[in-house]
């Protein structure tokens, strides 16, 4: 083989290479396909943009200074989510953060090659950042499970956030919400956008569902031979905190919650289906009823 034919092998491998990395390992679950199904972006309003997929939202809030990206989804959603925010002209490079909800890998599973791709600061809570880092939730996850373990790419560097920060680029200003109860670091997100000098609150709601996996209780002492402290009142109290958050659009984390992407359907020039002073008390409340039902059982 001459110089030049082993080189081109060379550069050939690294292209591979570089190929494969940008692209994680997909998660496989009953819900993941329905969940990763393409949907077409969106404006929510102002400067806001709809850039995830059919089931798991992302969302994008854009200014002359950069770009902050709201979660990743599945690591197959990655490839998605960039092609999203790419088609409504805005450049990846220019996503200097991307910010987390709660870490579980149909949410943050993407967030690893989006950052690769942008070259983005991620930001979590603490809880949040080490799994972010360890690629897989710890023992205090309501959805731990042991068999299997699901690993998603690690982000190698995640800035922490606390209840009350404000993540600020350019004139953008997002401000975190501690809410944990679905997961230990769950956080919910506030800003606001602006259009044609209408100002609205918008709300990015971390999962409130007391979903969770084995044995674990929300009232404690649930997990095996693992004794998990009483997380019900504080699971409460982000409820309540999501009802009286300053609200004029809801976006939740899954999107079919609300309906999001039926609502968007009907948005025009002179109307906004979105915008609703009702939709996170609307929200809040239904997971009121759902973790008070799942309390009385545990504690049946």
């Amino acid at each position: 083989m001459t110089k030049l034919a082993k080189l081109m092998v060379v550069v050939a491998m690294m292209a591979a290479a570089g190929t494969a990395q940008a692209h994680d390992a997909g998660v496989d679950c009953d819900n993941c396909k329905a969940w990763n199904a393409p949907a077409k972006p969106f404006n929510i309003h102002g400067n806001t943009w709809y850039v995830g997929v059919a089931g798991l939202s992302a969302v994008l809030v854009t200014s002359e200074g950069g770009h902050i990206l709201l979660d990743g989804a599945l690591p197959q959603s990655a490839p998605l989510i960039q092609a999203n925010i790419e088609s409504l002209g805005f450049s990846m490079k220019d996503v200097k953060l991307i910010l987390n909800s709660h870490a579980h890998w149909d949410h943050a599973g993407g967030i690893a090659a989006l950052a690769r791709a942008s070259g983005a600061t991620v930001m979590a809570s603490a809880s949040s950042a080490k799994v972010l880092q360890s690629g897989t939730n710890g023992l205090d996850d309501p959805q731990y499970q042991a068999k299997p373990v699901v690993h998603v790419a690690k982000v190698e560097q995640v800035t922490v956030v606390k209840e009350g920060d404000v993540v600020k680029l350019g004139q953008l200003a997002l401000t975190a919400h501690a809410t944990p109860g679905h997961t230990p670091g769950g956080t919910t997100w506030t800003w606001t956008s602006c259009e044609d000098r209408r100002c609205v609150n918008i709300v990015y709601a971390d999962s409130l569902n007391p979903y969770s996996s084995g044995d674990f209780r929300f009232t404690g002492n649930g997990r095996g031979k693992q004794n998990t402290p009483d997380i019900s009142a504080s699971f409460q109290a982000s409820i309540a905190k999501v009802a009286t958050l300053p609200c004029d659009i809801i976006i939740p984390v899954h999107p079919g919650t609300t309906g999001l992407l039926e609502k968007a359907a009907g948005r025009s020039s002179e109307h906004n289906p979105l915008i609703d002073s009702n939709g996170c008390r609307a929200y809040a409340d239904e997971a009121g009823k759902l973790l008070a039902k799942r309390l009385a059982s545990e504690r049946g």
